[in-house]
């Protein structure tokens, strides 16, 4: 079953990042979540995390286009294989 919610434990998985970087987003606001609970545990909207990478995509875009690589600089395909062609 694909659930609605996940733990922040979950967020850290998918992202490949610490449980702690996770934590930095969600107090930051960067990535939208909410406390649940009388324990006030955090959770994130599966559909926020997906708009959250979609976000991260489109400032990567942007961050690549006005810094592009110096003369004789490479990217090695392998690394980053959706910013070519």
């Amino acid at each position: 079953m694909n659930e609605r919610f996940l733990q922040l434990s979950d967020v850290a998985e998918i992202l490949n990042i610490s449980s702690s970087q996770t934590y930095a987003l969600v107090r930051s606001g960067e990535l939208p979540a909410i406390k649940i609970g009388g324990r006030g545990q955090w959770r994130v909207e599966r559909s926020e995390l997906e708009a959250y990478i979609q976000r991260a995509y489109e400032q990567t875009r942007a961050f690549v286009l006005a810094n592009p690589l110096g003369r004789g600089e490479t990217l090695p395909d392998e690394e980053f294989p959706g910013l070519r062609g």
